[in-house]
């Protein structure tokens, strides 16, 4: 078997298929997600605790340049390289993995009512040999 006919044989494999679209929607969501949590929850929560924005939330772990006149913001300082403990923008990311998560399970828990909820398929109807040669057995017992 050539190489080539055997990647075409492991891509086309249903499981290979299914990942490749799980792992395309799940980035997408991840996406809507990180949308939700960046554009209306954090700012709520940000309200709540005072009306800043998380990423807004670091500690400059060395100084910035001396010819450094750009504003004292996470996007500027970090452009400028000098280096930040970042812990507001953890906790975003953190808030967006734990809603994500969520979400996941409560899909994930929804599939498997789901798949509880349908009736087990009906066992085949046993072949009339194997009947028949059940009957010889029994008579053969008594």
């Amino acid at each position: 078997m050539s190489f080539a006919t055997e990647f075409k044989e492991f891509a086309m494999k249903g499981n290979v298929v299914d990942l490749a679209v799980g792992v395309i929607i799940g980035a997408a969501f991840g996406k809507i997600v990180d949308s939700i949590v960046k554009d209306l929850i954090m700012p709520v929560v940000g309200k709540i605790f005072g009306g800043l924005d998380f990423s807004s939330y670091f500690i400059m772990l060395s100084k910035p340049p001396a010819d450094y006149k750009g504003a004292m913001t996470y996007a500027d300082l970090t452009k400028a390289g000098v280096p930040l403990f970042a812990y507001g923008n953890f906790i975003t990311v953190a808030i967006n993995f734990i809603i994500l998560a969520f979400i996941i399970f409560l899909m994930v828990r929804q599939i498997n009512r789901l798949k509880r909820a349908a009736p087990p398929p009906a066992p085949a109807a046993t072949p009339e040999d194997v009947v028949l040669l059940r009957e010889i057995r029994d008579a053969l017992k008594k």
